[in-house]
């Protein structure tokens, strides 16, 4: 007789996904040694696609297409989910090479309320922009997304990364923020407080795409991980990288600092997955400082 804990656990399980073809599973437990999957705003969901014996499948979450790697002998699609995403059931195409027709798989995504955060700046052009500075911050939000849209085909990206800086987490990923109370967007990264000069390291290997000086973001570095991931790292005080560079993890790419919007000296970091911004404490160890916020913050 099949425990009652058992047919419970196994019909939660079952209720995830609905799917028409064959039936993989949402899966809720890690995929890695940290990874923590998160179908809600600003997570990522996990999908398992089958054996990895078979050739790897094609993924999109609507036009746009998803990172799938190979974890303990089985194809697993990792869905970016934007903040801005409604709850709900949702749909991801898979298209098998063995198959002329693309497979739809349902999955749903769980609410989440993320808290606010309320900053006073100084600098009244980073809150009210005028006329000329609001010109260069569409233009360089154009650059951006663009950074954002790079795929670069990998095989091989590890899940579990590395702390870039040695800090204080002072602002965590999706607060509700408002700059001298005006409201303004959610916060689409990490901030970790460090002294200006802190060494900066690559969480995993990647490739810079671009470097540059932005109005809000100051000195920023983008990287290209792999299958749709992109670190945008920001407020840097001093650049130790240029386009094209290939580094491997723990490699410097520069140091922390407190240009562009800032309270005081740290590292945003937004890491972007089928160009939707996720939480990366997701793909991060335990760190000492990790409970310890503040508002020295973009």
């Amino acid at each position: 007789m099949i425990p009652a804990s058992s047919l419970i656990h196994a019909l939660l399980k079952a209720s995830l996904i609905a799917i028409i073809g064959l039936a993989p599973t949402l899966l809720q437990g890690a995929t890695d040694s940290s990874f923590k999957p998160s179908p809600v705003p600003g997570g990522v969901a996990v999908i398992d696609l089958g054996s990895s014996n078979d050739p790897r499948p094609t993924v999109h979450f609507g036009t746009k297409r998803t990172m799938v790697v190979d974890q303990d002998g089985r194809w697993k699609a990792l869905i970016g989910l934007p903040l801005t995403v409604l709850p709900g059931s949702k749909i991801i195409s898979v298209q098998r090479a063995e198959k002329s027709r693309e497979e739809m798989i349902s999955f749903q995504i769980a609410p989440k309320n993320y808290p606010e955060q309320r900053i006073k700046i100084k600098e009244t052009k980073y809150v009210s922009p005028d006329k000329e500075q609001l010109a260069r911050i569409s233009k360089e939000a154009g650059h951006i997304g663009a950074q954002f849209r790079i795929w670069r085909d990998v095989s091989d990206i590890p899940l579990l990364m590395d702390w870039p800086v040695d800090g204080r987490l002072s602002s965590p990923f999706g607060l509700k923020r408002f700059f001298n109370d005006k409201p303004r967007k959610p916060h689409s990264g990490i901030d970790i407080a460090a002294p200006e000069g802190t060494d900066i390291l690559m969480p995993i290997s990647g490739v810079v795409t671009d470097t540059g000086d932005y109005y809000f973001n100051g000195n920023t570095v983008f990287i290209d991980h792999g299958q749709g991931m992109i670190s945008m790292f920001c407020h840097l005080s001093k650049i130790n990288v240029k386009k094209g560079d290939v580094l491997a993890r723990g490699q410097k790419v520069g140091e922390v600092g407190k240009t562009g919007r800032v309270t005081g000296p740290h590292l945003h970091w937004s890491l972007s997955l089928n160009q939707s911004r996720v939480d990366p404490m997701l793909f991060l160890p335990e760190h000492k400082n990790a409970g310890q916020t503040g508002t020295d913050s973009k």
